[in-house]
């Protein structure tokens, strides 16, 4: 009878098998894995217990990301599975879980960034490589005084980070559950979590 999540078929802590009692249970069934991938947005409706509704998505491509040191979360691309604490299987077929690390488009942040601090973000590559760098626009002293109060007062963007926004790809941790509530949404690695999953990444 398919999946099913009881207990009673497993063996006691001391190794003693269980006497059954009882049959399966509805509520005991389980379904089959999500296995979302990266790609056009595609969710099915499943029904469950009670009338509810879960959200399997099988196919995503974007979500909500947070850039937590920042307080500030935007719309962005997953580009690919990077590492999974969990399987190597997952990263080499992109599956999308709780907890996979990914690499997220850095444009978004970037343009925040720049916009909110008045600074360049990650445009050193670019500079080096004699590419266009857009000409800074015209703002009034009272905008400069207060970009430079923002960048002064924690406007530094660590080493590591900055290093990503120059490759325009960010390390994330995917925080939502895709295969139940449809949506790829997390936050941006950084600090001693981002040290210890590149330490995990170079292995």
């Amino acid at each position: 009878m398919g999946i099913s999540r009881d207990s009673r078929h497993k063996r006691s802590a001391t190794g003693a098998k269980r006497a059954y009692y009882r049959k399966k249970r509805a509520f005991e069934a389980g379904r089959q894995e999500a296995n979302t991938r990266i790609g056009p947005k595609r969710i099915h409706l499943v029904r469950t217990r009670g009338g509810n509704r879960k959200f399997r998505a099988l196919r995503l491509e974007a979500g909500n990301f947070s850039w937590a040191s920042e307080g500030v979360t935007r719309k962005v691309r997953v580009i690919v599975v990077a590492y999974h604490p969990s399987n190597n299987e997952l990263v080499r077929t992109n599956t999308l879980t709780k907890a996979a690390i990914v690499q997220v488009d850095a444009a978004p942040f970037r343009q925040w960034y720049e916009a909110h601090y008045g600074q360049n973000l990650g445009r050193r590559r670019q500079q080096k490589a004699g590419g266009e760098v857009a000409e800074p626009e015209k703002k009034s002293k009272g905008v400069e005084k207060k970009q430079a109060a923002r960048f002064a007062a924690q406007g530094k963007v660590e080493a590591a980070l900055e290093k990503q926004f120059e490759a325009g790809r960010l390390y994330a941790a995917i925080s939502s559950r895709p295969g139940q509530s449809g949506r790829v949404d997390g936050y941006i690695l950084e600090g001693e979590e981002l040290a210890f999953y590149q330490r995990q990444l170079r292995k």
